[in-house]
């Protein structure tokens, strides 16, 4: 049966940014301050090491019953039994997705458009990543979303939405009045001195927002 989702605080990992030497340790501080879902992303390393990461991660977000997603490697996520996948743009295709991971996984799909999102709708998607929203070091090359375009893939989208792209204390307020579900978040949370505090300041910053 595929999990229900709480999309608040949304970690992606990154290990050439985190503060802690193991990602198992920044991980789990993120999940104790607030964060409710894992997606682990690895661009850098072979399919081995990968898996063996993780195998790593898996054990603490089942720890926690926190889901985890992998990014693009939808054989990794079958290898861990992970809850779910999460593809760009550029990835396999939405469609091809869900066959391979079956009706009981969660599908993330990226998009920075509303023309994207109602195919990725179609395509069987069960969230959006939408972004970047703002300037980010961790995706140089990523195309900008403007508000007023995430405002109206909000109107005409049922599925939960998550912000990526710069997401931080600063940013945050701009999303105030726009019904999200969730802010993805790297450096702000994961290169962060205090991890877990970091997480529970920007949960509260969105819930205030939300309320």
């Amino acid at each position: 049966m595929k999990p229900n989702i709480d999309y608040t605080l949304y970690l992606i990992t990154d290990r050439e940014l985190m503060s802690t030497e193991k990602l198992e340790t920044a991980v789990e501080q993120a999940i104790l301050g607030g964060c409710t879902v894992i997606q682990l992303r690895e661009k850098n390393c072979s399919s081995l090491e990968f898996f063996e990461i993780a195998m790593k991660i898996k054990k603490i977000t089942d720890r926690y019953q926190i889901p985890l997603i992998i990014n693009d490697r939808i054989d990794i996520a079958l290898a861990v039994d992970a809850d779910g996948i999460h593809i760009g743009q550029s990835d396999i295709p939405a469609t091809i997705a869900r066959k391979l991971i079956g009706d009981n996984k969660i599908l993330g799909v990226s998009v920075s458009t509303l023309e994207e999102a109602i195919k990725a709708q179609s395509d069987d998607a069960d969230y959006f990543g939408i972004g970047a929203m703002f300037a980010t070091d961790t995706k140089t090359d990523a195309k900008l979303t403007s508000i007023d375009e995430l405002a109206r893939i909000r109107e005409h989208i049922e599925l939960p939405i998550v912000v990526i792209g710069g997401i931080n204390k600063t940013t945050i307020p701009e999303f105030e009045g726009i019904d999200i579900h969730g802010l993805a978040v790297v450096s702000a949370i994961i290169s962060q001195p205090d991890i877990k505090e970091a997480a529970k300041e920007l949960k509260s910053m969105f819930k205030k927002g939300k309320n």
